[in-house]
């Protein structure tokens, strides 16, 4: 009767293309529900992660500290990381700042070797990071001999 150029209502259909989505984000939906809710199917991304963690640590190598207590240079080495990478928390002279007095004869977390290049490889709660992916095994131990001059002294 009337033409127009208009566009017109098309007497209350969906168009088959956006039937077809919908139906196909329904069934989407429901098969990713069942395939990763643990309670259906029993998937975890924690027991995913535990694997991982579980290979990674197979194929790790374990760090060895070395021993530099009588090496001068190797002192002189850990003198220069320290001032570079230890200072701004615990000063240039390790009497502490932001971090504790490196020092003091008795340390929180251990006054030998060892448990210093593990304090520095592995950090510390509440604020000491680990040292060991930014400046590698060799150049803590170094450190260590250092901080075991100062308390020497």
């Amino acid at each position: 009767m009337y033409e127009t150029q208009e566009p017109q209502d098309g007497h209350g259909k969906i168009p088959k293309g956006w039937l077809l989505f919908f139906f196909g984000g329904i069934i989407f939906l429901i098969g990713y529900i069942a395939s990763y809710t643990p309670a259906i199917s029993g998937w975890s991304f924690y027991k995913e992660y535990d694997k991982e963690m579980a290979a990674a640590a197979k194929t790790e190598k374990p760090v060895v500290m070395k021993e530099y207590s009588d090496d001068k240079e190797a002192i002189h080495e850990g003198k220069e990381i320290f001032a570079n990478t230890c200072a701004p928390c615990h000063n240039a002279d390790a009497t502490g700042g932001i971090g504790p007095n490196l020092t003091a004869p008795k340390l929180k977390y251990g006054s030998n070797q060892h448990d210093l290049y593990e304090t520095v490889t592995k950090g510390r709660p509440n604020g000491m990071p680990s040292f060991l992916p930014q400046i590698g095994a060799e150049k803590v131990s170094k450190v260590v001999a250092f901080l075991e001059t100062l308390r020497k002294k």
